[in-house]
């Protein structure tokens, strides 16, 4: 069955129920098929019973995945698809490029380039496939108001693409609070269901999380609904190849006594969600050096890049 579900269809949904479903933007299979009880329950104002009877009911009519093999786990792998962050040393050390089916972090201090190489990627996402793009479209949930439609005409224009239609092709939200954050990650399961979409930006992940949740006593709250957050993140990864893209704040560790006590915010919960890490740091003039930290299957390495009008270049 398709991931578009009649909603009347599944067990325990009357068309009362359905319209509460709908008005939750909760008519695609596989995220209802894929929640927990309490978080259907929440979303649509029903009874942990009720929900858990709909989401079982969801399982049973969609694919949701159980047990595979290696060989088929790498079948699904051959699918996945790369953007080119237009610096040849930095596509290597990521195996290509920023790869779907999966999120990708990057964080740094301010003026690491953490947005510009947003910036750069929602543009990229729309090359041709044998460019370095998708030839797909590009979400991008702004926490910071550091969008900037003139910076994505500079880099379209330097890839040969119409500025116009570049923008048309991003689908930009500015994100006031953590809630108004998570709200929006999960209407973006609607934009691209409606809209070829390659690429989801958060940029950042954590600057209103710090904002909302102050101090050591909700600390457990925050990270709680960060996990959440992350999680929907994931799942649009999954059900649409798109690469997810995250930028994260840093903090100084205290506890370090040797190299450099810069650490991303957000703890275990980001680091263990976010399958490629990267840290952005300053070096001479116009230069920025890429670390990756982390990643499933790529060595550790670095790459030195510029930051030009033009966008990312290689350090040439």
């Amino acid at each position: 069955m398709s991931e578009e579900l009649e909603l009347e269809d599944l067990k325990g949904v009357g068309s009362k129920t359905a319209e509460k479903l709908d008005e939750a933007g909760l008519n695609e299979g596989m995220s209802i098929a894929t929640m927990s009880a309490g978080e259907l329950a929440e979303k649509a104002d029903l009874g942990e019973s009720s929900a858990q009877t709909i989401i079982t009911s969801a399982r049973q009519k969609v694919d949701v995945g159980g047990f595979e093999t290696g060989m088929d786990k790498h079948e699904r792998r051959k699918g996945m698809k790369r953007i080119t962050t237009s610096c040849e040393a930095f596509d290597e050390i990521l195996g290509g490029g920023i790869e779907s089916q999966c999120i990708t972090e990057f964080y740094g201090e301010y003026g690491s380039a953490k947005t510009q190489i947003s910036h750069q990627l929602a543009v990229n996402v729309q090359l041709p496939e044998g460019a370095g793009g998708m030839d797909r479209g590009a979400v991008y949930i702004d926490t910071e108001d550091t969008f900037t439609p003139e910076r994505v005409e500079q880099m379209a224009e330097d890839k040969d693409l119409d500025p116009e239609e570049v923008l048309e092709n991003i689908h930009v939200a500015r994100a006031f609070n953590s809630d108004h954050q998570v709200l929006l990650a999960e209407e973006a399961q609607d934009i691209c269901q409606e809209n070829d979409i390659g690429l989801v930006v958060v940029d950042s992940l954590t600057a209103q999380f710090r904002s909302d949740y102050v101090g050591r006593g909700e600390l457990a709250e925050r990270q709680q609904k960060l996990n959440k957050h992350m999680n929907t993140l994931l799942r649009l990864a999954n059900s649409h190849n798109a690469a997810v893209v995250v930028t994260n704040q840093v903090m100084s560790n205290p506890d370090q006594m040797f190299g450099d006590p810069t650490k991303a915010i957000g703890g275990h919960i980001v680091a263990h969600n976010s399958a490629v890490r990267l840290y952005l740091r300053k070096s001479k003039k116009d230069k920025r050096i890429a670390r990756l930290v982390d990643s499933p299957y790529m060595p550790e390495g670095e790459a030195v890049f510029k930051v030009k009008d033009r966008g990312i270049i290689g350090d040439n």
